[in-house]
């Protein structure tokens, strides 16, 4: 397993709201590595201003390694999602998502489904179509990724944020009728704290076949700063048979590197009594 940590690369508008590590990405990585993190989730908008060979180099020098490039923020800074009623606005959505699975295939990494599928929007569309819509356009995006060896998660999130897949009931349904075998769910303890009935037998059901972790605590800051249990909480993923990456995805609270530094010194005892990962020798460096 890794412990890795959200940060958005340059193309990312940069603000207060976003969960995520900011500002030049050699800094950012430079800071995680330091801090002892295994590697980087990316966040990214347009893979095409990216140079991708520098920032494979940057990412062997530091040691760190990139488990998932998140779509999070494709509709909120582009406006366009799969469910849209407007069939040019899912088909940019769509292609959109296809460009970042090109990155993050060259990255080695899979890539989340969360806010760009859009939400039911029952005075305008029926919700059956919207569904219709979704599945059209998960399996697009799926065979795309698997040609590339890429994994297609999708992100459950709360009732604040959509009113479309917010269970991993849902989720799984939906993967079930998409009937791809690279698209799976993945699991954010804020959202599951929201939404499932217990998120202990949420974590016990469905991680072991998840495809990728969001850790963040019920307030939606660094693990340690409000209620969630983590220690009960990661022995419930290592029970399941989960051993696949963890990325701290929180508000950057009181600032970005005391969030990174109070996420990793609360969960990295965790982590080595649990799955018995050591804690990184960050003088190396």
């Amino acid at each position: 397993m890794k412990l890795c940590y959200q940060v958005a690369t340059p193309d990312v508008a940069a603000s207060p709201a976003l969960t995520c590590y900011q500002g030049p990405l050699e800094k950012s990585l430079s800071d995680l590595a330091t801090l002892g993190y295994d590697g980087a989730e990316f966040m990214t908008i347009e893979p095409a201003r990216l140079n991708v060979r520098e920032i494979g180099e940057l990412l062997r020098e530091l040691g760190l390694s990139v488990p998932l490039v998140c779509t999070g923020e494709v509709f909120p800074q582009l406006g366009v999602s799969f469910t849209d009623p407007d069939s040019g606005k899912r088909a940019q959505a769509v292609e959109k998502v296809l460009e970042l699975t090109e990155f993050a295939a060259q990255l080695d990494a899979n890539i989340n489904i969360g806010r760009v599928r859009g939400c039911y929007a029952p005075e305008r569309v029926a919700p059956e179509q919207t569904e219709e819509w979704l599945v059209e356009a998960l399996a697009r995006v799926s065979d795309y990724a698997a040609d590339r060896g890429v994994l297609v998660a999708i992100e459950t999130v709360s009732i604040l944020q959509t009113n479309l897949l917010n269970t991993l009931q849902e989720a799984g349904e939906i993967a079930e009728r998409t009937g791809r075998k690279n698209l799976g769910w993945m699991l954010d303890t804020f959202h599951l704290n929201l939404e499932e009935r217990s998120l202990l037998d949420a974590v016990r059901g469905y991680g072991g076949s998840c495809f990728h972790v969001h850790l963040c605590d019920s307030n939606r800051r660094y693990p340690g700063n409000c209620s969630l249990d983590f220690e009960k909480i990661l022995e419930a993923f290592h029970e399941s048979g989960y051993d696949g990456s963890f990325t701290v995805e929180v508000m950057q609270l009181p600032d970005m590197y005391e969030a990174a530094k109070r996420s990793v010194e609360h969960l990295s005892p965790l982590f080595e009594r649990i799955y018995g990962r050591p804690r990184r020798d960050v003088h190396a460096l």
